[in-house]
């Protein structure tokens, strides 16, 4: 289109520069210039072979080629307008003329050849058939890779890429998992985005790294073990809060999932170890939970009204401490209890006084961290681990918080660190957020602190360490 409004204008070459050098301003020259009709015999006949097809589609009908006869007249646009202004004078050369002119009748004889050929179907299967030769001449090479004609066993595992993923699991049971890369870049600059948006009465307690190939076991408060591989769990973004891990699994009227396990491999040196409200312990190889079952199986025989409350995956090289709501706390080392097989009961881990039960299980790994407890009438301590010194398996053990009417039986048991935050969460459904820092360091023997004032009738439910603090 443009190179036709200077075709247009080499054919009127005195009158545009006599009308440029009158006009006052470019603004008026422009006006002028499209106001004109010019002479249009160069592009005339050029055009009659094209018909529309050289027009822009957007093209206004007063301009280009207008009238009849004598009549006959160019109307330049806008667009050639100021491209006939921008025109350097080095190019009304003679020279410079026949590249435009020359330039312009090979455009239109190009669109005259392309239309030729959208309106001749053996014309473009004779082009497709000389451009498959031309790549078959400069691309047939012998094949490189090899074409193996005899079929193998498939899998949908080997059609899964391997990746890493961050699963985080609510409180209330919610489960999600998100690529890692995506995790880590929104965890970058400021304060950061949480892994999982949770409603007002939940929050991310459990969150770990895991490839898509991995397992994670599930441990229900029944004593049984289910599997799900990590590529099942459902995908989701940073505003997705995931699936109920209750509809991802088989589980029987009123059971529930007491703990999980991410595995990467069912390796004979680690272990399996369990605890029961009875104080019932069991350790028993990792490697005996190597062949899933869609079902799940029994991981614990319980006894009538007993039931799981903790899961731990040892390596045979430390100390596990069972807590519980007497206010005791008793710390053994695991090779205490010998491992056995799934079908067995285990053996005592703690002697429980009437009416009380185990409400913690905690493996001592590192001496630097402290025990949080916690009692139903919202007091609290944190202790450092090296106060809780071994003691029997099977026996009371030691204080670990007194249980007296003021604070009422203990409810929770965890082990945190300096930079932790913890949830705090009432029996009415109310959730406190609050640093470990906040709380006071205190030996064994002491009531505690304050941790949350609970209005009346309220209790302390229990409470868990945050997954994934704020950032501040």
């Amino acid at each position: 289109h443009i190179l036709e409004g200077l075709a247009v204008a080499l054919s009127n070459v005195d009158e545009i520069i006599a009308l440029i050098k009158a006009a006052a301003t470019p603004a008026i020259a422009k006006q002028e210039l499209m106001a004109h009709s010019w002479r249009s015999s160069l592009v005339e006949d050029m055009l009659s072979r094209v018909s529309d097809a050289a027009r822009p589609e957007n093209l206004l009908p007063e301009f280009g080629l207008v009238g009849q006869g004598r009549q006959r007249a160019y109307k330049l646009s806008d667009v050639q307008a100021q491209a006939i202004l921008e025109l350097r004078l080095q190019r009304l050369t003679g020279l410079e003329q026949d590249k435009i002119v020359g330039e312009y009748r090979e455009v239109m004889e190009k669109i005259t050849d392309l239309l030729d050929i959208l309106a001749k179907p053996a014309r473009i299967t004779q082009i497709i058939g000389d451009e498959l030769v031309a790549v078959k001449s400069q691309y047939g090479d012998k094949r490189r890779s090899e074409i193996i004609t005899h079929t193998q066993d498939m899998s949908m595992e080997d059609l899964i890429a391997p990746e890493d993923v961050v699963v985080t699991l609510s409180h209330g049971g919610y489960m999600k998992a998100q690529p890692l890369d995506e995790y880590r870049a929104q965890k970058r600059g400021g304060r950061g985005k949480q892994a999982a948006p949770t409603k007002e009465d939940d929050f991310v307690d459990n969150l770990f790294i895991a490839n898509t190939h991995d397992y994670i076991l599930c441990f229900s408060s029944r004593g049984r073990v289910y599997w799900i591989k990590v590529y099942d769990v459902p995908q989701g973004g940073r505003t997705s809060r995931g699936k109920p891990i209750v509809n991802l699994l088989p589980l029987e009227e009123g059971e529930k999932i007491n703990a999980i396990l991410p595995v990467k491999e069912f390796a004979e040196d680690q272990f399996v170890f369990f605890a029961t409200a009875d104080g019932t312990v069991k350790k028993t190889p990792l490697s005996d939970y190597a062949n899933p079952r869609k079902a799940g199986i029994i991981a614990i025989n319980l006894d009538e009204g007993d039931y799981l409350i903790g899961v731990a995956l040892t390596d045979g090289k430390h100390d596990v401490m069972l807590f519980s709501d007497g206010g005791k706390a008793v710390r053994f080392d695991e090779n205490d209890v010998r491992s056995t097989g799934r079908a067995s009961r285990g053996v005592r881990g703690m002697k429980l006084a009437a009416k009380q039960h185990v409400i913690a299980l905690l493996v001592a790994g590192d001496e630097k961290q402290a025990v949080l407890t916690a009692t139903a009438n919202g007091y609290g301590k944190r202790t450092p681990i090296a106060e809780y010194t071994r003691h029997g398996r099977g026996t009371q053990g030691m204080i670990a918080i007194q249980t007296s009417a003021r604070n009422g039986k203990v409810v929770a048991a965890t082990l945190v660190n300096q930079e932790d935050e913890i949830m705090l969460i009432g029996t009415n459904g109310v959730l406190i957020r609050t640093r470990v820092k906040e709380i006071r360091e205190m030996g064994r023997t002491t009531q505690g602190v304050t941790l949350i004032n609970l209005g009346g009738g309220d209790k302390l439910a229990g409470l868990s360490r945050i997954a994934e603090p704020e950032e501040e």
